[in-house]
């Protein structure tokens, strides 16, 4: 139990049997009135991001959220598994759970893998991952004031939009958040 005079960004709470990771929260004293605390939640499992407001000193459960540093080792048919980099247990993460990250994972990279009772709920990927174009058209320069782009496939299999002069074979930095080209590497 915390008071939601305790909040931080990045905490999870157990509310009503669910799971909601703190994004953001600011203490708000109204003219008239008791002071409130504003968060903006974003549920760990589905992802849907909700704005809620408590009582200043409203008691909430906050759930205990184990992160630990694991390898992506393989993709088996039935789920993604990791090894933990201090244990070396290993640990099957079902497609769901894994979500869009699978967009990102190469084998024997590292991630942080968040676990509540010993249940993954979700992954935690670097903010950018370096893949290999594996196949993009031939760019053609013309006549346009700005830079021009094409689509590209990498090594993953995930489609993103590349500069013009980028080639098959080259090495591209991506985010990881929203998927877009950062840079060649």
């Amino acid at each position: 139990m915390a008071s939601t005079n305790d909040l931080k960004n990045g905490m999870v709470l157990d509310l009503d049997g669910q799971l909601w990771q703190v994004l953001w929260f600011q203490h708000h004293k109204p003219g008239k009135g008791n002071t409130v605390v504003r968060t903006k939640l974003k549920h760990v499992l589905s992802g849907k991001v909700v704005d809620r407001t408590f009582n200043s000193d409203t008691k909430v459960d906050t759930a205990n959220v184990d992160r630990r540093e694991m390898q992506y080792l393989y993709h088996d048919g039935d789920g993604y598994v990791f090894m933990d980099t201090a244990t070396y247990d290993q640990m099957t993460i079902t497609d769901e759970t894994i979500g869009d990250a699978k967009n990102y994972l190469l084998e024997n990279q590292n991630a942080t893998v968040a676990l509540h009772e010993g249940n993954p709920l979700y992954v935690d990927l670097p903010a950018s991952v370096e893949l290999e174009v594996t196949y993009t058209e031939p760019g053609l320069q013309g006549d346009r004031s700005t830079g021009g782009t094409k689509p590209a496939t990498v090594e993953t299999g995930l489609q993103i939009q590349v500069p013009l002069f980028i080639t098959t074979g080259e090495r591209v930095k991506v985010d990881t958040r929203d998927g877009s080209y950062l840079g060649r590497v």
